[in-house]
């Protein structure tokens, strides 16, 4: 048995923070942590979010029905920054219990309706619109696969692997080895869909291609957990070629804008409430630059 080996208590009890780069927002327990309102701004819907894989989901299906003549879906993203606790302001609280993002309120109604976990999120826009999502029959239920896939899969990738390799205080081999383990296994199971169909549920677009690439897609084009050499990503290359063909979608490029605040300055939206903020914002910041 090896020095670093741990016996557990008989009982856990939270002692200390556990380290690693986001020890301070997690605890083991709910609810708010002081008062504060969320804003709310002139559209039917108010997102609030930060643009992680989950938030991207939303911010580029919003970005999509937009795309597609959907008027209705015009919104305001309003930023959570979860570095500094805004998850668990009592507002917030209010509208996700379970203090992650992304959160929505859906005021197009007579009561509104709050809204959270990023697949409740997608379904609840496919169906209020009737877009990316079929309406029967086993078109719709491969889309509700592959949907539920991701839910159930991401965890391994961000909570596992991602932590283990990038944010933990420190590095074990028997955890990384795990979850990347397990990664890669899910890129072979995107492979080999994608080597048959164009889009992940088949031949048409859906939420499961927005849900999937805010993960996925991201981490073979490198731009989750510096990981992408170590993971071999690029012999995925049926997943490859359909995250470059998301990545080129206007939709997509400026739904991963949206409540953005790392990165090139020219790909942040910090907030957003119509889409002239977008041109705005990309101006503002070039020249910023300039100066």
């Amino acid at each position: 048995m090896s020095d670093n080996s741990y016996t557990p208590p008989k009982v856990w009890t939270w002692e200390q923070e556990s380290g690693g780069r986001f020890a301070s927002i997690n605890r083991p327990i709910a609810g708010a942590t002081h008062d504060k309102d969320l804003p709310v701004g002139e559209h039917p819907l108010q997102l609030y979010s930060l643009a992680t894989p989950n938030g991207v989901k939303v911010t580029v299906m919003l970005e999509e029905l937009l795309a597609a003549g959907h008027s209705g879906a015009e919104y305001d993203a309003w930023l959570i920054n979860i570095g500094d606790g805004d998850q668990f302001g009592s507002g917030f609280v209010d509208v996700n219990p379970n203090s992650k993002i992304p959160a929505l309120l859906d005021r197009s109604g007579a009561e509104p309706v709050r809204v959270f976990e990023s697949g409740s999120i997608l379904m609840h826009l496919a169906e209020k619109f009737d877009a990316f999502l079929p309406a029967e029959g086993n078109a719709r239920t491969q889309v509700m696969n592959w949907l539920f896939w991701q839910m159930g899969s991401a965890p391994y990738l961000g909570g596992g692997f991602g932590h283990f390799y990038a944010y933990a205080p420190e590095k074990f081999e028997y955890p990384i080895n795990r979850f990347a383990m397990e990664t890669k296994r899910q890129l072979d199971v995107l492979d080999r869909q994608l080597a048959e169909t164009a889009y992940i549920a088949g031949p048409d677009y859906s939420i499961a291609d927005m849900a999937i690439w805010a993960w996925y897609g991201q981490l073979v084009l490198g731009r989750l957990y510096d990981a992408a050499e170590f993971l071999d990503v690029d012999s995925y290359t049926h997943v490859m070629r359909w995250a470059k063909e998301m990545d080129a979608r206007p939709a997509v490029a400026r739904g991963r804008m949206v409540n953005r605040t790392f990165g090139e300055l020219q790909t942040q939206l910090h907030e957003r409430h119509s889409a002239a903020d977008f041109d705005t914002n990309t101006q503002d910041k070039l020249q910023s630059n300039d100066s």
